[in-house]
């Protein structure tokens, strides 16, 4: 089975949680950011920013953001920042592995497997057009819009 047809679940743009498929979002441009916690000062700023700049990236693409985090943790999010973009979680990494994100990390000399914060535009096709790897949050979404 292809990957955009894999069952996924998500909270949507208005909050209601749903059984999806990548494909369900691929119409257009598709705005794909991949992070790696809920609730993260990071991952907050990142969903914040796409968030606040919504109305602009909305009239060129959908955004989703994708994560490990539970469907309920998701929610939480979501309802705590009030982001107004879908959600996917992927617990089991098929999303993450499939866009080669699901990466060996380090930190304080401690290996795990985690989340590389990735971005991809994806053509209504589902082809990759631009991708960012290691995103630094600051200043990202203003890259994503410039590709739009």
């Amino acid at each position: 089975m292809d990957i955009y047809n894999e069952n996924f679940s998500s909270i949507d743009e208005n909050g209601v949680k749903k059984d999806c498929k990548l494909a369900d979002f691929i119409k257009g441009k598709t705005v794909l950011y991949f992070y790696p916690k809920d609730n993260t000062s990071g991952c907050t700023a990142e969903a914040c920013d796409f968030r606040d700049n919504f109305n602009r990236i909305a009239k060129l693409a959908t955004i989703v953001g994708i994560s490990p985090d539970s469907i309920e943790s998701h929610s939480n999010f979501r309802e705590k920042h009030g982001l107004n973009f879908i959600l996917i979680s992927d617990p089991l990494h098929k999303l993450a592995q499939h866009f080669g994100v699901w990466k060996e990390k380090s930190m304080y000399g401690r290996k795990y497997m985690g989340i590389e914060r990735s971005t991809f535009i994806l053509d209504e096709n589902g082809n990759i057009i631009n991708e960012w790897r290691k995103v630094k949050v600051k200043g990202h979404v203003d890259e994503v819009l410039s590709k739009l």
